[in-house]
């Protein structure tokens, strides 16, 4: 991806941009909870494509009424953002879905916890530089955290959707990379929000050709109403912009290793729901987070 190119650099502090990626994973975290119970009524496609047609509306109004809609910006850009809302959007959230029907969120979540060394050797890549020593040191650490605190090493058999959600992992990666190194001159909440459009394009075209949406949601629950209405806004509205920021302002590189705060923001939920943690999952979580802050540079390596 070209290094011409250029992604519009929000005005904040790089430790606010830490602080706002931390709460991107922490609430994309709290989806898997809610996926699990959309999933008990409505089919893949459907929930899939319904979480981002209310958050692609929700986030086109706030770009409407905070920044304007800016066509220039979406002309240069407009089939960047149909590629990175096909894959970062529709392909990321369409391999979750799907994976999760055999999958376990369990282990969902162990391999979404791939995605950060992923995003930076694939990075690393596209920059034709070798990644810092520091920063896989730390993922290492940090993976290591992720499998302790869902519990990788008591031993989990891995299912069909396992393929697809690391498919996912991969998409995702060249979502995060693409935002930064390839959209010119879009601000983190313009790229969100134009990507997200034409992700839920796809879906919708998809859940109308696979499955039935318009009577799934019919007959959906309140409770299932109310898990998509989190999925769309925290969960995928101020998760996607957060993450934006901290990928215009901190790298791609630098802010996939946050992700690996996802599977344990999900054990956390689960708890939430009557799940008690293990003692090594509590000491995967402490894991986690210190690999995380390594590997961002929060913490000095101890050899320096």
């Amino acid at each position: 991806m070209s290094n011409e190119t250029t992604h519009s650099r929000p005005a904040i502090p790089e430790s606010s941009a830490f602080a706002l990626s931390v709460v991107a994973a922490i609430l994309w975290g709290t989806n898997f909870e809610a996926t699990r119970i959309i999933l008990e009524q409505v089919g893949p496609w459907t929930a899939a494509a319904g979480r981002f047609v209310v958050a692609a509306l929700a986030i086109m109004a706030w770009l409407a009424l905070t920044q304007g809609i800016n066509t220039k910006v979406l002309r240069a850009n407009a089939f960047r953002f149909l590629i990175l809302g096909m894959i970062g959007v529709a392909g990321f959230n369409a391999a979750l879905f799907l994976g999760l029907q055999t999958s376990s969120t369990i282990t969902g979540a162990l391999i979404m916890g791939t995605s950060p060394l992923t995003t930076n050797l694939l990075d690393a890549l596209f920059q034709r530089r070798p990644p810092r020593l520091v920063a896989v040191i730390g993922m290492g650490i940090s993976l290591v955290g992720v499998a302790l605190t869902i519990g990788a090493f008591a031993g989990t058999r891995f299912a069909s959707g396992d393929v697809l959600i690391l498919l996912g992992t991969f998409a995702w990666a060249v979502y995060t990379i693409g935002c930064r190194g390839w959209v010119r001159n879009a601000s983190p909440l313009e790229t969100s929000a134009w990507t997200m459009v034409f992700g839920a394009l796809g879906l919708i075209l998809m859940a109308f050709w696979a499955e039935a949406p318009a009577s799934a949601g019919a007959q959906a629950g309140m409770t299932t109403i109310l898990a998509m209405l989190w999925m769309a806004l925290p969960g995928t509205v101020l998760a996607y912009l957060f993450w934006q920021i901290g990928v215009a302002v901190r790298g791609a590189g630098a802010t996939s290793v946050l992700f690996n705060l996802v599977p344990v923001s999900a054990l956390l939920v689960a708890m939430g729901f009557g799940q008690m943690p293990h003692l090594s999952q509590i000491a995967g979580v402490a894991v986690a987070i210190f690999g995380v802050l390594l590997a961002s540079g929060r913490l000095k390596p101890w050899w320096r």
